[in-house]
């Protein structure tokens, strides 16, 4: 029965149970973690073979005859290049190959849009007298980081109940020359899990944007991450050559959780007049990335199927992981009314949505318990969820038997805040 349906005196009786259930979780010392979406050991392991494939004494002389110990190819060798290629489905020559953080990359771009404007309009960001970025949301706290950090301010655009974002709010706000991009992850979203749908992709391609130099930051972490049905995810740059917007898109993805996340390979993917501009400006930045390690990531994953056989072996390790959080959140909070979560097909997140006024309490009354999640309010920008109802679980890092007591202390934690969230109403 929801609990909202109760009398009285009988969420007065649950609130006591969940207060002594509470007690002992506090009693029992447990020290868990929820709070970052990092691969546990097992998966890392599957990449372990990686340090073995550069052993001889020519192993380090590219397809092209180049020498990758030495300096050159700003953007990229072209094996790494090949396999984004086959694996995004984007020209080779869009693809440029970086180091190994996604995140920098997307920093490094943002950094050059404000200092140096975009191809064609030559205006910097930094001389108007506002930018403004679209931010669906829940979304990725180190997104929102990175624009504050930059001056941008961010415009939250929530999530639809079909799990997707809010196209007409977002048609309406590009129309405001002072909004000059929108950030998102497209597949298996962080945290929500949700996909974006061709409908939804063709619009942010086609959208009239009043700025000329608008930018969608197209960040596609988990891109072949998957976990039970797999999800297609359309190709953006097919609609935006449709509708002459190819400019609009700059397009990221790493191995970060393919083989090592902090010594992965990141790319960007974009149009000829990005590429062009990208090159030019990075070229001040630096000589380029490590070509060995890009080498020697490729070397080890071989081809696109290689890829998709490899990541397999990692569903395999974190899918009952995610099976466990859905069984036991089932089981704990299920017909409640006090909650609900996400079923990804893919990615590494779970998005769970408590009553409104009680994600703080709820992340308050883990950390008492011995329990980390991510901060209340991360997953949107400034750290204000307007709900104060939106919590992000991040199952992979545990093991099983230590997910289990996590998920059954947040249980624990999401029952006690809404009875008390109830009792409030009723006084």
């Amino acid at each position: 029965m929801k609990y909202s349906e109760l009398s009285l005196e009988e969420k007065r009786e649950q609130f006591k149970r969940a207060q002594i259930e509470f007690d002992c979780l506090c009693k029992l010392k447990l020290s868990l973690d929820l709070s970052r979406g990092k691969p546990i050991g097992e998966q890392l392991d599957l990449s372990n073979d990686m340090f073995n494939v550069l052993t001889g004494d020519r192993d380090y002389i590219g397809e092209n005859g180049v020498d990758y110990r030495n300096y050159g190819m700003l953007d990229g060798i072209p094996e790494a290049k090949k396999l984004f290629s086959d694996l995004l489905e984007i020209p080779a020559k869009n693809i440029f190959v970086g180091g190994n953080s996604s995140l920098n990359m997307i920093y490094d771009a943002l950094t050059r849009l404000m200092l140096h404007g975009a191809p064609g309009v030559n205006m910097p960001w930094c001389k108007y007298d506002k930018v403004k970025f679209i931010c669906p949301a829940p979304g990725y706290d180190r997104h929102f980081s990175m624009l504050e950090n930059l001056g941008i301010e961010m415009i939250t655009v929530e999530y639809l109940e079909n799990g997707q974002p809010d196209m007409d709010k977002i048609e309406e706000l590009a129309k405001d020359p002072e909004v000059h991009g929108l950030i998102c992850v497209p597949k298996y979203s962080n945290p929500t899990g949700y996909t974006y749908t061709r409908e939804t992709v063709r619009r942010l391609a086609k959208m009239e944007c009043a700025a000329p130099d608008f930018r969608i930051i197209w960040d596609n972490a988990y891109f072949i991450h998957d976990l039970y049905t797999e999800e297609k995810l359309a190709d953006i740059f097919e609609f935006c050559k449709r509708y002459g917007t190819e400019d609009r898109v700059l397009y990221f993805a790493s191995t970060s959780k393919i083989t090592f996340p902090g010594a992965g390979i990141a790319v960007m993917a974009m149009s000829d007049n990005n590429m062009a501009q990208a090159k030019k400006l990075v070229n001040v930045q630096t000589i380029g990335s490590d070509k060995i390690n890009q080498l020697r990531q490729v070397r080890f994953l071989g081809d696109a199927d290689n890829v998709r056989q490899h990541m397999a072996r990692h569903a395999d390790i974190i899918r009952p992981k995610f099976d466990l959080v859905f069984e036991t959140l089932e089981a704990e909070l299920g017909g409640l009314g006090i909650a609900s979560w996400t079923r990804p097909n893919g990615g590494y997140f779970i998005s769970l949505t408590v009553m409104d006024g009680c994600a703080k309490r709820v992340w308050n009354l883990m950390k008492e318990a011995g329990g980390v999640l991510t901060g209340a309010g991360a997953t949107y920008p400034y750290g204000k969820d307007p709900r104060d109802a939106n919590l992000r679980l991040a199952p992979t890092f545990s093991a099983l038997h230590e997910l289990e007591v996590c998920i059954q202390a947040l249980s624990t934690c999401v029952r006690l805040a809404s009875l008390e969230k109830l009792l409030e109403g009723e006084n």
